[in-house]
């Protein structure tokens, strides 16, 4: 595939038709918005209650209208070296209240979970846990919406600066004797195996590694559209650095699809030791193929794993420093939507 089909910039706004068309009424908006909850608890202690959500289409449009927007706005002004630093900041503002969201959402599932587990047949406690439920619903619900708009303005940053978004960086058996209890446990069953489903490997590993300072994102992405091309239900492993071929990798996750799973370092001690034991158990995950690029001796070590030895071989990609192409500059608008 080449990289004039894989990946594309806009370098006028004559371009844009062409993306909404591409981007409207994606699987996420319709997933996230198009089938809201009856009723909802928006905040702890309210009734439930019928809560509109936005339509698919429209939540989609404001999105890409707000970078657009501001693009527009900075353009042939002294603000415009600043319209990237801005746009960075309202994809980071959707981020940051997706995780603010998935930390009320885990803990009110905790809640759950200690009520579920109680003895108590009382309708004041059957109503409280059947609320706290439906608040947790309401906000995973909440925290979908907001994922699928960061998403896709993150797709409009790439599209006006060519560069990809990065951030700065248990129980006792007892016996349940409510419906409300018997649902709670569902719910969080439930729940489990959609957290497994977003942060453990359940298909073909691929692998991609490389330095921090890696600016060919393209490069990447190319490669990865033809590996997923045979391996459709792939899932990437990076290794959770928030620039260069990290960021490049999750950004490419997100606008296709491809579960991707964050490997951090662990333990104690010296960094390039506890590198080097994240290779090793990265190895364990039984790759299928891999992506690695120049950097330093973590990558060097991570190759003589996939590559030497007497145990299996995973198929790698080696990119090269060298192969990169130059920088890509930022290219404007040439001129405003009419």
């Amino acid at each position: 595939m080449s990289k004039s089909t894989a990946t594309r910039s806009v370098s006028s706004f004559d371009d844009l038709p062409e993306l909404y068309a591409e981007l409207t009424a994606t699987d996420a908006f319709t997933a996230s918005f198009g089938d809201p909850l009856p009723l909802t608890i928006i905040e702890p202690g309210e009734e439930p209650a019928e809560h509109y959500m936005p339509e698919p289409i429209a939540a989609q449009a404001e999105c890409g209208g707000i970078i657009a927007s501001l693009f527009d706005l900075f353009t042939d002004t002294r603000l415009e070296p600043l319209a990237a630093e801005v746009a960075w900041g309202i994809v980071n503002s959707f981020h940051f209240t997706a995780g603010k969201l998935e930390r009320q959402e885990t803990r009110l599932a905790d809640e759950i979970g200690e009520m579920a587990r109680r003895i108590d047949m009382s309708e004041v406690f059957t109503k409280d846990l059947e609320d706290k439920q439906l608040q947790c619903q309401s906000v995973e619900e909440q925290r979908a919406a907001i994922e699928a708009m960061r998403d896709y303005c993150e797709a409009m940053y790439y599209t006006y600066t060519g560069r990809a978004w990065s951030p700065s960086k248990g129980s006792k058996a007892s016996t349940i004797s409510t419906a409300s209890q018997i649902s709670a446990i569902d719910f969080l069953r439930a729940r489990a195996e959609k957290w497994r489903e977003r942060h453990e490997p359940q298909g073909p590993i691929v692998v991609v590694s490389g330095p921090a300072d890696w600016h060919d994102f393209e490069l990447i992405w190319n490669r990865l559209d033809i590996i997923k091309a045979r391996i459709p239900h792939m899932v990437l492993v990076e290794f959770a650095q928030d620039t260069g071929t990290d960021a490049a990798t999750r950004a490419w996750a997100r606008k296709s699809g491809v579960q991707c799973l964050r490997e951090y370092l662990t333990g104690s001690g010296k960094s390039l030791k506890r590198a080097f034991d994240r290779n090793r158990r990265v190895n364990k995950y039984k790759p299928v193929e891999a992506i690695i690029c120049e950097g330093s001796g973590i990558q060097g070590h991570l190759y003589e794993l996939f590559n030497t030895g007497s145990g299996r071989r995973v198929p790698t990609h080696y990119f090269y420093r060298a192969d990169q192409a130059p920088p890509r500059p930022f290219k404007r608008p040439s001129r405003k939507i009419a």
